[in-house]
């Protein structure tokens, strides 16, 4: 049985991937500007999502109105440990949770058919105040993956899951940053 929550990502010695979900009209400006650009909002929250499934459920393979297009967006590990630093579980304390700069929040993963698993995936939700470094200083690629997404949902819709499971980004356990483990319930066992 698999630990209950571990952050499970692509990623590499400097980067790791998270997902996201945008309209065209804020997805087209972004992948060509290689960054996020107006009409992408600096004055709210935004939630980052490591695990592909999990944003394949949430948007429906990219066919939820205002979710169409599906991004993976390459940010620096630096970027995303300073964001765990900062966050607060979605759970803890209302007024807590009013000021912190980044939440927290653990939702059970999804499986290849959208399933709820026994395990859990984090999405994390970078504020205001943190969102122009998240865009700016954090982004190190933007890249439009709808329509691997798309062909993921057509091969599950005619029954070739053993192929749709090949096209799968290889996602692994990330190494809980120590300092955040214990406060954001990251199972460090293995």
């Amino acid at each position: 049985m698999l630990p209950q929550r571990q952050i499970r990502a692509q990623y590499d010695a400097r980067t790791i991937v998270v997902y996201q979900a945008y309209s065209p009209a804020v997805a087209d400006p972004a992948v060509r500007a290689n960054r996020f650009v107006p009409p992408f909002s600096f004055t709210r929250m935004t939630w980052i999502k490591p695990s592909f499934l999990w944003l394949m459920h949430r948007s429906n393979w990219a066919r939820k109105s205002g979710q169409e297009r599906v991004l993976a967006v390459r940010i620096t590990r630096e970027g995303w440990e300073e964001a765990l630093s900062q966050a607060v579980l979605t759970t803890a304390d209302p007024a807590h949770v009013a000021r912190a700069p980044v939440h927290v929040q653990w939702d059970p993963e999804r499986s290849l058919r959208g399933a709820a698993l026994n395990h859990y995936s984090i999405q994390v939700g970078v504020g205001r105040g943190l969102i122009r470094t998240f865009a700016d200083e954090w982004i190190v690629d933007l890249t439009d993956i709808t329509a691997q997404a798309r062909k993921v949902a057509g091969l599950i819709q005619s029954g070739n899951a053993s192929k749709a499971q090949r096209l799968l980004p290889a996602e692994r356990v990330y190494p809980a940053p120590g300092a955040c483990a214990e406060r954001l319930r990251i199972d460090t066992s293995a």
